[in-house]
């Protein structure tokens, strides 16, 4: 780490992970969440039939990470909603979202150069979130490697991996969109973060907390910045994932999975074609009838 000392980024990480989170960053955290809710067909539907369950799917898109690992760790899933503080912002939050008039806090917090200001804040919070789970489950289970990377994914994913329990209280339940089975680049690089900061966590990765902590909030705040101006669903892993997926499990390279499941081009009906035997036929049937 001596070219960090170097150029004296050992101070900026330091720093930069004691910033507390509450306000700023979890207030943009709640703002792209409950954006990205209002996103979804049928939600502005849904708040103006039933608000209670808007507001339910919105509690679970700012808090479905907690409460998932409070579930895994056997602890009580409503435990996080004792902080009245982010309840009444997120839910502030909730009601401008969809309820104000003309719509004017959606237009602005949608508009292109301030929503990738709270992406790249977001990013801030799911790095914080990954590396605080993966510390707790540490302190649980000390050897349990695997715990280690589980909590840290599930909260750094946040709702996405209970994306269809949030459905159902839409009435929108659609299986085939099951995270695990196709996972966003967030979803990804959540996984990928919470192995590198168990790593971390277990002295096997020879990095300080906060180096990482900044290094993968850089990676994460800049990766997803593009990725929204772009306006793009895809992910930086793409390529490496193809390699090692088809070096390892034989999986096709490149568009392999586009082609298996792109439907097959209409082929025109083909016309039968008669054989010299069928044509024959034919023609000693006709001379036979022309005989009787």
């Amino acid at each position: 780490m001596d070219v960090l000392e170097v150029l004296n980024l050992g101070d900026v990480a330091q720093n930069f992970s004691k910033m507390g989170m509450f306000p700023v960053f979890d207030l943009a955290y709640y703002i792209v969440s409950i954006l990205y809710l209002k996103y979804e067909p049928g939600s502005v539907e849904v708040a103006r039939k039933s608000p209670v369950a808007s507001w339910l799917c919105a509690m679970l898109y700012c808090f479905g990470s907690y409460i998932l690992a409070d579930v895994l760790l056997g602890g009580c899933p409503l435990d996080y909603f004792q902080y009245n503080s982010h309840i009444l912002l997120a839910s502030a939050i909730w009601y401008l979202v969809f309820f104000c008039p003309l719509n004017l806090f959606y237009k602005c917090v949608a508009f292109l150069p301030v929503k990738l200001v709270l992406v790249a804040l977001k990013e801030v919070v799911r790095t914080r979130k990954i590396a605080a789970g993966v510390h707790h489950a540490h302190h649980a289970y000390h050897n349990g490697f695997l715990i280690m990377v589980i909590i840290g994914y599930v909260k750094g994913s946040g709702v996405a991996l209970i994306s269809n329990f949030e459905q159902l209280l839409r009435g929108v339940w659609r299986p085939e969109t099951n995270e695990i089975l196709n996972m966003s680049f967030p979803t990804k690089a959540s996984l990928y973060g919470a192995i590198l900061f168990t790593l971390q966590e277990t002295h096997l990765l020879p990095v300080s907390k906060t180096t990482l902590i900044c290094l993968f909030t850089a990676f994460m705040a800049t990766t997803k910045v593009i990725l929204t101006a772009r306006h793009s669903h895809g992910s930086p892993f793409i390529l490496i994932e193809s390699w090692v997926c088809h070096l390892l499990f034989g999986s096709p390279l490149g568009g392999g999975e586009e082609e298996h499941h792109a439907a097959p081009a209409p082929v025109a009906p083909v016309s039968p074609v008669k054989t010299k035997e069928e044509v024959g036929e034919g023609t000693r049937k006709r001379k036979s009838k022309k005989a009787e």
